[in-house]
């Protein structure tokens, strides 16, 4: 089934449902959940395509939640991290396959597990006003970089969005907006790449459905959430997801 074992595609889908409902709680994680359960069950080409498409429609859905006059002033305010994401993915994504996968977990996994640690320990980072541009047009190169190899680009922003005390609801509009150009870009460069091909495609058109109804539970938990619950559990995520990536990269490492 899609090249997969019975228990194998059982395990995607159940997978995919929980990547999206958390998502739908705290605007982000889907691809890092993915690729992170993904890389046990599957090779790490496939588990990448598989995640294209479920991650670009459902950013299309947290993006435009609330219309898009909203999503339009995201865009123009955060436009330099976006270009920089754009523009990283496309130089990057020809070298998802030749890049050992265990640095890039590594290198990813350590400093957001550090970051989060940090904040949630009571020591917030805030960034000086004067130096925001250029720490934002840092966070895409990075984000790029990093998405165009392994579908990841989520976590720079959101040490970004959490170092200048976004507001919940515009945080979560804003990582909707900017994951949905990444994915775009993400979806067009394998395309190009060859990695999203007629055997991969339809795997990752499946996943959507189990990717929206979890988004769907998940955006009614988000409404529930007050400011410092969304940002504790923004940060425990973060934790765990760079835990898990290190967990990853030294397995790899290790074969």
């Amino acid at each position: 089934m899609f090249g997969l074992e019975p228990w194998q595609f059982a395990a995607a889908l159940a997978v995919t449902a929980f990547a999206g409902f958390v998502k739908g709680a705290l605007g982000f994680a889907m691809p890092m959940i993915m690729m992170s359960a993904f890389g046990s069950i599957m090779p790490a080409t496939l588990a990448l395509a598989a995640m294209i498409l479920p991650t670009l429609f459902t950013n299309v859905q947290q993006g435009f939640r609330e219309g898009t006059g909203a999503a339009a002033q995201s865009i123009i305010k955060f436009r330099l991290h976006i270009v920089m994401v754009a523009i990283f993915i496309c130089v990057s994504a020809g070298f998802a396959q030749s890049i050992p996968q265990w640095v890039m977990y590594a290198l990813l996994g350590v400093p957001i597990t550090g970051f989060a640690i940090w904040q949630l320990s009571g020591r917030p980072l805030a960034l000086n006003l004067r130096h925001r541009r250029r720490a934002e047009g840092i966070s895409g190169v990075i984000g790029g970089l990093y998405g165009g190899i392994s579908g990841i680009w989520g976590p720079p922003l959101i040490v970004y969005l959490l170092s200048i005390g976004t507001e919940k609801r515009e945080q979560v509009r804003v990582q909707g907006v900017v994951f949905l150009i990444g994915a775009v870009t993400l979806t067009v460069a394998h395309l190009v790449s060859g990695l999203l091909n007629a055997q991969t495609l339809p795997l990752s058109a499946v996943l959507c459905v189990p990717a929206f109804a979890g988004m769907k539970v998940g955006f009614a938990l988000q409404d529930r959430l007050d400011v410092g619950q969304f940002r504790r559990w923004t940060l425990v995520l973060l934790i765990l997801t760079g835990l898990n990536l290190v967990r990853r990269a030294l397995e790899l490492w290790s074969l």
